[in-house]
Order: C-alpha cells, then structure tokens, then sequence
C-alpha cells in the first residue's frame, strides 16, 4: 500500500487533556495507526461544524474530537458544546449519504494515554470496514474528469 491510499483520520484533541493523553501514549510507546494525525486545539468546544467538515472536504476519511471527561473542562462546558455539535452533525452527514460513524467524540484524559491509543485503534478499523469516503471519492472523480477530456481531446 502506497502512503496515497492509506485512510486519512484526523483527530481534533483538546490542549488540556486529550492532547497531553496523545503525548503520554507516545511516551509509553504505545502503538496506534500511523494514519491519524493530531491537531491541537485549545478546546473543543471551538471545534465548529466548519472544521469537522472542512476536513471531509480535505480529505479525511474519519474525523474524531477528544477532550476532557465531561465536567472536567477546563473551559467549564466546552466539551458538552463540541458534543452537541458533534451529534447534529452526524445526523446531518447521514441526511448527505456520508455514513456518521467516520464522526466520532471521545473524553479522553491525561493521563489516559492507553484509552487514546484504543481510540485511534477503534477508528482505524471503522474506516477500514466503511472504507474510504464518499467525499473524497467523489472529489477524486470530479478530478479525474477533466484529464480524461483533455486526454482525449488531444
């Protein structure tokens, strides 16, 4: 398998918590899908619907945010906003034909490092049983179209 057909999944982690389970899981060296790619965020609670869909659009095939255990966040609530937003969204991806289990929202803590490695496990193997993503299907084949005019148009 070439680096190009690897599944993409990005995990969106909070600064406070899941962010330093992520750090404490490559301290212990525990193995998890070197697909996932980590972005900081000061909360999840400002994770926006944009964000989550922007990365669909940019490709992910799975999307996750991480953040503190409900009512430990640092910012009071944020991480019950992030999962309201979280769980509208995945409604609306299915309205969309996008299946919902690509969104998921875990609490993770610091110092839970091996939970985070099971998430990122967890998915890894959803997108490998679901697939790649429609989105990103649909934006390889609106790509390929116009080389394929060209190609035979010359």
């Amino acid at each position: 398998m070439t680096t190009a057909e690897y599944p993409k999944i990005l995990a969106m982690c909070c600064r406070w918590c899941s962010y330093a389970g992520a750090d404490l899981a490559g301290s212990m060296r525990l193995q998890y899908p070197p697909e996932v790619r980590i972005l900081l965020v000061p909360c999840t609670g400002r994770v926006d619907l944009i964000h989550l869909l922007k990365a669909f659009e940019l490709g992910f095939d799975a999307v996750f945010v991480s953040g503190c255990h409900e009512g430990d966040c640092h910012y009071l609530a944020g991480n019950i906003r992030a999962k309201k937003r979280v769980n509208k969204l995945k409604k609306d991806l299915e309205a969309m034909g996008i299946e919902p289990e690509r969104l998921e929202i875990f609490h993770v803590s610091s110092g839970e490092g091996p939970k985070f490695a099971a998430v990122c496990r967890e998915m890894a193997e959803r997108v490998q049983r679901l697939g790649p993503s429609p989105v990103k299907r649909q934006t390889q084949a609106a790509e390929a179209k116009p080389s394929t005019i060209i190609a035979t148009a010359g």
